[in-house]
């Protein structure tokens, strides 16, 4: 059989070929799915789709009258996904419920050292040569307060980093992780970690409960000097209540690896087009903030699990099993 998959990177093709080898042939595009690219899977009774597909229900229609009955997400999050009308059209939905969670702990907290120590302005600094130290000026993290939103697998390995580094913990989610107590996480309410934590890392899901988590309430509420760390996913966080702040002066740092709008931008070259999106536009000229184009997860190690769960699911669905990854079983 002759898998489909949308959304496959360059670094990323010749693993998938590899995982696939054997058992089935497997053709890469570097498309997205979406209403445009969905006529393209027609013949193809399973497709792989990458975290930012787009799967409306339009889409499904469409992949649905093609003869696709599979779909094979590469990746943990399915909010782009109408799982409601995949079930309706019969529909076979999987997802990675698990990849390495080391891969977003350790990126956020390479966003979070490069906010606070100005790393990105030092380094176009010394490619001009200029090796002045102005404006350059960071904070020790040690004795300072780390805030995690989300005490998941991410959260626990961002809280463990964070615990390293001899950092005060406090924590909100649904429910307590003990291993995040065991290192002297306190939880509280989150309106308390927004107003006493000096760094913010989001881990939470994209859920109708936590989109705008971080709103205007919540940023005015946080310290005028704290920093702010989003790896999980840009609707968590309202971008023109954030630029609002970041104008007004607040905020020793802000790292994002998402953005609640980059559908149609991240993953693709966008420097010869004129910038339609003004919020990001005036986000990425902030000195102290940095946009990266949603990479945390982009480790090889977390990619090959990623790769190997894609397989799994497929040969689950060709056996007519379900398992932990699955959203949308075999009608």
């Amino acid at each position: 059989m002759e898998i489909l998959a949308f959304g496959v990177t360059a670094d990323e093709k010749p693993l998938l070929e590899r995982a696939f080898a054997g058992q089935h042939e497997v053709r890469c595009l570097d498309v997205f799915l979406s209403e445009d690219t969905a006529p393209i899977a027609a013949g193809y009774e399973i497709v792989s789709s990458s975290v930012n597909a787009d799967l409306n229900g339009r889409v499904l229609r469409t992949l649905a009258a093609g003869g696709t009955k599979m779909i094979a997400q590469r990746s943990t999050g399915f909010n782009n996904i109408d799982l409601e009308i995949a079930g309706q059209l019969g529909l076979t939905v999987g997802r990675v419920s698990y990849y390495s969670p080391y891969s977003v702990a350790e990126f956020a907290w390479t966003l979070a050292m490069a906010v606070n120590r100005r790393i990105v302005r030092a380094s176009n600094r010394t490619r001009d040569f200029d090796f002045r130290l102005n404006g350059l000026m960071g904070r020790d993290l040690r004795g300072r307060t780390a805030g995690v939103l989300g005490t998941g697998k991410i959260g626990e390995a961002f809280t463990r980093i964070a615990h390293g580094f001899g950092m005060n913990l406090l924590g909100w989610d649904v429910a307590q992780n003990p291993a995040c107590v065991d290192l002297g996480m306190k939880y509280v309410e989150k309106e308390e970690l927004f107003a006493a934590a000096d760094l913010i890392s989001l881990h939470v899901p994209l859920l109708d409960s936590t989109h705008h988590i971080i709103d205007s309430a919540a940023l005015r509420t946080m310290k005028d000097d704290a920093m702010l760390v989003n790896t999980s996913r840009g609707g968590l966080v309202d971008t023109d209540a954030l630029v609002s702040e970041l104008r007004a002066g607040r905020f020793s740092g802000v790292g994002l690896d998402v953005y609640e709008a980059e559908a149609g931008v991240f993953f693709l070259d966008k420097s010869l087009d004129a910038v339609e999106d003004d919020t990001l536009a005036r986000l990425v000229t902030f000195p102290h903030v940095v946009v990266t184009s949603h990479q945390a997860y982009y480790t090889r190690d977390a990619v090959e699990q990623i790769i190997a769960t894609t397989v799994s699911n497929v040969t689950d669905y060709l056996a007519g099993r379900r398992s932990e990854n699955t959203l949308v079983p075999p009608a």
